[in-house]
């Protein structure tokens, strides 16, 4: 298995992990704080993949774009394995502030992804939600077709990690565990990626 799979699959393994007893604390991070970033990191370091801390998600998303690892939504062409960072109008925070693990991409313009710290349904926190959930996210403003509406895009960029090199297929079966959830909420908001704050 290839380290883009490995990487996946652990992430997918960890579906359906609730916080707890207290709030943000988990297995993934030492400090009780919002942990999507940890999750990221503690997923990467199972595996032996060498990333940015993603524990402040915009400086994560700063250092891909320094190494020339970072796609902007408009453009990206994403792949199984990459970081998807998202902005949430709603959340109140005017930059990035989630990030999670692309398992799937979708040919309708949204993928599968893994985050940490979200909500399982549309009504919860989605960057401070407490589980460990499987999203259909959108990364193209038209995804869905004439059968369903469109998804707003929260997605910001993608980072791409350097992974081992191996000739095996990245893609994985999105079937699998529970079923991802639908997004209906506010169009994408403009942010910035200039880290300021501690972790989100």
């Amino acid at each position: 298995m290839c380290q883009a799979d490995k990487f996946i699959a652990t992430a997918v393994g960890e579906v359906g992990y609730i916080e707890g007893p207290a709030d943000n604390e988990t297995k993934y991070q030492k400090a009780n704080q919002p942990w999507c970033g940890a999750f990221v990191n503690w997923c990467a370091k199972q595996v032996g993949l060498k990333i940015p801390d993603c524990t402040y998600t915009p400086a994560g998303a700063k250092a891909f774009a320094e190494a020339k690892r970072w796609q902007l939504v408009a453009e990206a062409e994403p792949l199984p394995g990459d970081l998807a960072f998202f902005d949430f109008p709603a959340d109140g925070i005017d930059r990035i502030s989630h990030i999670g693990i692309v398992e799937e991409v979708k040919a309708n313009g949204t993928v599968i992804v893994i985050e940490g710290n979200t909500s399982p349904d549309v009504k919860g926190d989605q960057r401070n939600g407490g589980q460990v959930c499987r999203k259909i996210r959108a990364y193209k403003v038209k995804n869905r077709g004439k059968v369903l509406p469109s998804l707003p895009v929260f997605i910001v960029g993608f980072g791409r990690p350097k992974f081992k090199e191996c000739k095996c297929s990245t893609k994985t079966n999105s079937s699998q565990l529970v079923a991802p959830t639908q997004e209906q909420e506010q169009p994408q908001s403009q942010l910035s990626i200039s880290p300021t704050r501690h972790a989100l």
